[in-house]
């Protein structure tokens, strides 16, 4: 049985999502015991699940293992939706060992730290509290995988303005220019008296539609689209 427990003022609140309920415990008992700045306030297995206890708990950070218990990989499938489910928390993923596509995926998905299943236990308290102060997490061979990729990212495109924007709802189209805007997903939903769940329900559908995959691409979308007509105010 994981004991979960609130994290005292100012603690940091962890949720932790892995595979295998045995090493779930392990981490929970390790990141706790004798510790009372760290606490465990809930732990997952599967990526439905880490989901559901992301936006039930909103922890300070979530430490995903890259394979959860409903298949390889699927971690990241989760990562991709943490940052709309919970701005405030900073993934850390979990890899099996230092793969220049695990620690590169884990960063383009958003973790502000990797943290290699074979490295030191004793280094896990230290790596969620430097992400917690929001800094970055990642050895030497880690960072040079990131640089290596740097160098061979090609420049954000710029989706060109086609007839896209009018398969887009009138909604949809809103939505759009109070993002190119610069308004938050929290900003949006209150100007438009929706909840942020249904705001992201609906930029889902605008990258669908439109062919992009990130906020910076859709901005950049609506900014070259000249002659799309602002909704009324």
């Amino acid at each position: 049985m994981i004991q979960l427990t609130p994290a005292p003022s100012p603690g940091i609140r962890v949720l932790i999502a892995d595979g295998d309920s045995l090493s779930a415990r392990l981490i929970a008992d390790g990141l706790t015991r004798g510790r009372n700045d760290i606490a465990v306030v809930a732990v997952a297995s599967s990526s439905d699940e880490t989901i559901r206890q992301v936006e039930k708990s909103q922890p300070d950070i979530a430490l995903i293992n890259a394979h959860l218990e409903d298949g390889r990989l699927r971690g990241y499938h989760v990562l991709r939706y943490l940052q709309m489910l919970s701005p405030k928390t900073s993934a850390i993923m979990l890899i099996p060992g230092s793969e220049r596509d695990l620690v590169v995926d884990a960063f383009r998905g958003g973790a502000k730290g990797v943290f290699c299943r074979l490295h030191s236990f004793k280094l896990l308290p230290k790596c969620i509290r430097t992400v917690h102060e929001g800094q970055i997490w990642a050895d030497t061979r880690n960072l040079a995988f990131i640089l290596e990729f740097l160098t061979e990212l090609k420049p954000l495109r710029l989706v060109k303005p086609g007839g896209g924007m009018t398969r887009l709802t009138p909604r949809e189209s809103e939505v759009v220019h109070l993002l190119a805007d610069g308004l938050s997903t929290r900003e949006i939903s209150r100007k438009l008296d929706l909840t942020e769940h249904t705001i992201r329900n609906y930029l889902s559908a605008i990258y669908d539609k439109l062919g992009v995959s990130s906020r910076v691409e859709l901005a950049l979308y609506a900014v070259a689209r000249e002659d799309l007509t602002r909704p009324a105010e």
